[in-house]
């Protein structure tokens, strides 16, 4: 018997499903316990459906339901407590939105199911009874593929909607939209027609979500300036911040101005040096590492402490010396790991304890030294946009290949490495996420001064590339975005680049090429539908695949 099933990232065992334990190093009862929340949340959704068709919103489950999605991604929270804990509150909170239904007059006629096996069991019960509700209990595999797709563009959509709440940003539509689609995969009644629809409808809020984002994040910090970035060290002690999460970053720097130690970002947090608000701080020192599957060697070589805000762990070796100075905050988490407590009341969070850790660790052992230069997003390259319609007219610039997303672990994805090589002088790199790791120190050169790897920033940051094919499209007076010179060529793991995936085909982008594998949870005729519909492939060679997209 099957001890777990996910088949939710790239990496997923066989490319066809973790069975045992995640090659991400999930436990099987750490994902069963995941699949039972969502289990849960898709009934608390049932409630809470009906209740805000009274016009009735209920901000403790908005924010549950969408902080338990982000907590469910590839490689954010891997603690067994911190998710029987959190199972326990969903069952509260499920009684409690029943209760306020039938007290605002609504009715739980139709209402046949929320979630409420096993309330009671023992912690060992309910993780072995957990594996009850896996995806695998849905029988027809396309219904399955579409449920799946369905939910794992929730979660990325989640994280999004995560970062902009802690920054004051919020939308009852995006809750709303979250919570329906978790009661439509729940019906078996919908039809795989029905449920491509609801795909799409997916990637059209998360174009919203991310739009909501990056009005937060700018209105917060500024818009990002281009910047180059240090990659060397000082020799004070330092704290390493990993992850995502803006607000986070704010309140470490503020915390510890003054203190002797300094501030090094590490992957998906390295364009928190692009934002104007950050400069200010002498201590922010610049990047250091690569990106987040390096972070075993990287955390090693650093010596000081080390915080997550989000997803992107991974577990430490047995004989590891940096496991002691690694504290989690937010969504992500991992037994033995130091766990920062969420703000409250309105107050920062508390960053004195590891402040205190770091000011008696040695300073950080220099990797490499030189610069970075990043911070393109859209307001900077748009401000551009005579200078690049320009390049293009004149035949400076043939091409703009979209190769933004995740990196990860398998050797293939030196493809991307070798692609980024390969492409002609004349071509530019748009991306955003941390794919960019696989070309970002490469001598790509400019073209004019334009740099040909124009980093957008994070994976968050992928609205950046929908703005500026939009803007392009209207420098052009174009219809159609796909008439643009743009091509893409998108590397994945997680369920946020799967959000972004959905959000270009919302738009109606065609001819996406994603790698370095198709994702294990589309079924044959889904996929189908994908390729025929909007011409989505895998990749093959990198020049078979560069003459494709050099030629479309």
């Amino acid at each position: 018997m099957e001890r777990m099933f996910c088949f939710q990232c790239q990496e997923t065992s066989k490319n066809v499903g973790c069975t045992v334990q995640g090659v991400c190093g999930k436990t099987a009862d750490v994902a069963n316990l995941q699949d039972l929340l969502i289990f849960l949340c898709k009934g608390i959704s049932h409630y809470t459906v009906r209740l805000r068709e009274l016009n009735i919103e209920i901000p403790q489950i908005n924010k549950f339901i969408t902080d338990s999605l982000f907590m469910t991604i590839t490689n954010a929270n891997f603690d067994k407590s911190r998710f029987i804990t959190r199972i326990l509150m969903a069952y509260e909170l499920r009684d409690s939105a029943k209760e306020r239904l039938l007290s605002a007059g609504g009715t739980i006629e139709g209402i046949t199911f929320d979630g409420a096996h096993w309330q009671g069991e023992s912690e060992e019960e309910m993780a072995d009874k957990a594996l009850g509700t896996t995806i695998l209990s849905t029988e027809n595999e396309d219904i399955r593929s579409l449920r799946e797709l369905t939910i794992y563009g929730l979660k990325g959509m989640a994280a999004y909607a995560e970062h902009a709440f802690n920054l004051g940003y919020e939308e009852d539509g995006i809750y709303g939209f979250m919570q329906r689609a978790l009661v439509a995969v729940t019906d078996d009644s919908l039809s795989v027609e029905e449920l491509t629809a609801l795909v799409l409808e997916t990637g059209k809020y998360g174009v919203e979500v991310m739009s909501l984002l990056d009005k937060a994040n700018t209105s917060s910090y500024g818009h990002p300036e281009i910047t180059k970035v240090n990659l060397g060290v000082r020799n004070n002690p330092g704290i390493l911040i990993s992850g995502h999460d803006m607000k986070d970053m704010e309140e470490l720097l503020k915390q510890t101005e003054g203190t002797g130690v300094d501030v090094y970002t590490h992957s998906e947090m390295l364009p928190a040096n692009y934002y104007p608000a950050f400069k200010k701080y002498d201590h922010f020192v610049g990047n250091y590492g690569s990106s987040w599957w390096h972070q075993i060697e990287d955390f090693e070589n650093f010596n000081g402490v080390v915080l997550f805000t989000t997803n992107c762990i991974v577990p430490p070796r047995r004989n590891s010396t940096y496991g002691d100075r690694v504290y989690t905050t937010g969504a992500s988490g991992f037994e033995g790991f130091k766990h920062i407590e969420d703000r409250k009341d309105g107050q920062p969070k508390d960053f004195s304890s590891l402040i205190e850790h770091a000011k008696k660790c040695a300073p950080p052992k220099e990797m490499e030294s030189g610069e970075l230069i990043g911070g393109f997003a859209h307001n900077q390259v748009i401000s551009l946009a005579d200078k690049v319609v320009d390049a293009v007219k004149t035949g400076a610039i043939r091409k703009f290949f979209v190769m933004g997303g995740c990196d990860g672990r398998l050797k293939g994805r030196n493809y991307y490495t070798e692609f980024a090589e390969k492409l002609p002088k004349d071509t530019v790199i748009l991306t955003a996420g941390c794919a960019k790791y696989r070309y970002n120190k490469l001598p790509l050169g400019d073209i004019n001064g334009i740099p040909r790897v124009l980093d957008a920033g994070q994976c968050n940051d992928s609205y950046s590339l929908i703005k500026i094919a939009l803007a392009l499209k209207e420098a052009f007076g174009l219809d159609d975005l796909n008439d643009l010179p743009i091509a893409y060529n998108i590397a994945w793991y997680e369920q946020k680049a799967v959000i972004v995936l959905l959000a270009l085909l919302s738009l109606g982008v065609k001819n996406i090429h994603l790698g370095p594998t198709l994702p294990a949870f589309l079924s044959p005729n889904v996929l189908n539908v994908l390729v025929n519909n909007f011409g989505l492939t895998g990749i093959t060679t990198v020049d078979e695949d560069m003459k494709a997209l050099l030629n479309a």
